[in-house]
């Protein structure tokens, strides 16, 4: 098995990016599958793009993407992209799209077909805060999360994707003031665990991990 998983640069004004700094420290092999890493541009479409040219390239069977989520506290799973882009602020080459669809004759939404449960009980086993999130954002995350789905729908139907928020580290919030962090070596042990519950296990498990509102 291949799976090959990005990270994306800093945008925002921020000097780093956890997601493309656990992505690089990932080990080459987990439970036996090859893990191909990629950086990726926090740009509209381009994004998409340049993993299109790695699908092309090695193959991979799954394609999971990692975001940064400035403000969460725990490793977030995602369950749905939806075609939808409304950008608070501007990517990182200027685009600013505003209540536009990501692929007009795209579907509202996808859902990620990866065992989200058995990521996030492989993530809690180890010790570390996670959860399944309901929303991706509308920001470049989503647009990657809904564009590769679509992506694989229309092209390579049998392989999977979804999507892995992250928190903020901890440099990056000593001027924030009380906004949660996770060490580095924290989130690139949930991403192991992660990713080892997703080869193996072909089939999510029956577990709650729904939330009240």
């Amino acid at each position: 098995m291949k799976i090959l998983v990005t990270g994306f640069d800093p945008f925002g004004g921020e000097t780093m990016n956890p997601s493309i700094e656990s992505v690089k420290r990932l080990p080459d092999t987990i439970a036996e599958a090859e893990i191909i890493k990629l950086e990726i541009p926090t740009v509209a479409y381009k994004s998409l793009s340049i993993i299109k040219e790695a699908i092309l390239q090695y193959q991979p069977d799954i394609i999971l993407s990692v975001g940064q989520a400035g403000g969460r506290s725990d490793i977030t799973i995602e369950r749905v992209g939806i075609n939808i882009q409304d950008f608070r602020i501007q990517d990182n080459e200027g685009n600013q799209p505003i209540d536009e669809a990501i692929f007009e004759d795209g579907p509202v939404a996808y859902f990620s077909n990866l065992p989200i449960k058995a990521m996030v009980h492989e993530i809690q086993k180890a010790g570390i805060p996670a959860s399944i999130s309901n929303t991706a954002g509308t920001f470049v995350c989503n647009h990657v999360f809904y564009g590769v789905r679509y992506m694989l729908e229309q092209e390579y139907p049998t392989k999977k994707s979804g999507f892995i928020h992250i928190p903020y580290l901890p440099e990056q919030v000593i001027h924030k003031g009380n906004i949660p962090s996770m060490a580095l070596d924290v989130i690139l042990e949930g991403l192991i665990c992660a990713i080892r519950a997703i080869v193996e296990n072909s089939k999510d498990i029956n577990i709650s991990c729904g939330t009240i509102c």
